[in-house]
């Protein structure tokens, strides 16, 4: 556990530099202390951080998930109009273009690792 001893001090100089110097000086004091505190947390923080040094995280799963789902939630409408409107040929170019999208993304997360 840190210890908390210098932020009390400051706290108390600061109320006794109230004490002594009336509410004209508060805006001031308030500022000061404020101002040593934030140095001592971010001081805490570094020495937390440098104790401690993050592992670089892999990314979890290969990122296809989404396109994945994409495609299937974009390949039912496509082939409602493919299929009305341009019958099999219309079905078999929607479905070969939702292919080619999900190949070239594959391709480019196996080229990303």
């Amino acid at each position: 556990m840190q210890d908390t001893h210098p932020i009390r001090e400051d706290l108390q100089a600061t109320l006794d530099a109230h004490r002594d110097l009336g509410p004209a000086y508060e805006a001031a004091l308030v500022e000061s202390f404020a101002a040593r505190l934030d140095a001592t947390i971010a001081a805490r923080v570094q020495a937390e951080l440098d104790a401690h040094p993050a592992s670089p995280r892999k990314p979890k799963g290969n990122g296809m998930a989404p396109i994945t789902l994409g495609s299937l939630a974009l390949g039912v409408p496509l082939t409602a109009i493919a299929g009305s409107t341009a019958g099999t040929m219309g079905l078999i170019i929607a479905w070969l273009a939702i292919v080619a999208v999900n190949v070239a993304a594959a391709a480019t997360m196996v080229h990303r690792r």
